[in-house]
């Protein structure tokens, strides 16, 4: 299983979202783009599980105390491939309670074995990859929503569509 452990978004955010990834997609010379069901945040990618692996995943979650918090959505950017490619997202500001839900998440992944990325918590929602456009990161008018779970993923290719499938839920406090 190759799983990763996610925000799924609400509705009104997905429909905020999908209008961004078309408007960037209406001018691109190319690019390939996030299926609606898709859109998330990711918290930890774990990568290539076992079962067992699994099961730690799901306790370290489950061992998680959070309370329901607001997240934004205020800009559009990319990360660049190169060769004129990038893959563009949206960005998510990193409020504390945020913040604090990824460390604590991180640290108990840590210590249940798992090999996080190190890098600094950078949240985003992937709109498209290998996008060619002479479009500019923006700033865009803040939109969000009210988060009150975190799941557990499994990604998988399903008759050659990538499909992501919740298989384990946390909730808030």
């Amino acid at each position: 299983m190759r799983l990763f452990i996610a925000i799924n978004l609400n509705d009104a955010t997905k429909n905020s979202l999908i209008d961004m990834r078309d408007e960037l997609s209406s001018s691109s010379e190319r690019g390939s783009y996030t299926f609606r069901e898709n859109l998330h945040i990711t918290l930890a990618f774990l990568g290539e599980c076992d079962v067992k692996q699994a099961s730690l995943a799901k306790a370290a979650m489950d061992s998680l105390s959070f309370k329901p918090f607001d997240i934004r959505i205020e800009r559009i950017g990319r990360f660049t491939a190169g060769q004129g490619e990038a893959t563009w997202w949206a960005g998510v500001s990193v409020g504390e309670a945020l913040a604090d839900l990824n460390r604590d998440l991180t640290d108990r992944l840590v210590g249940a074995g798992f090999s996080i990325d190190s890098r600094k918590f950078s949240p985003h929602i992937t709109l498209g990859r290998r996008v060619v456009t002479d479009a500019v990161p923006r700033r865009v008018t803040p939109f969000g929503e009210t988060v009150k779970k975190i799941d557990l993923m499994n990604s998988e290719r399903i008759y050659g569509k990538l499909t992501y499938t919740s298989i384990h839920q946390k909730s808030s406090n």
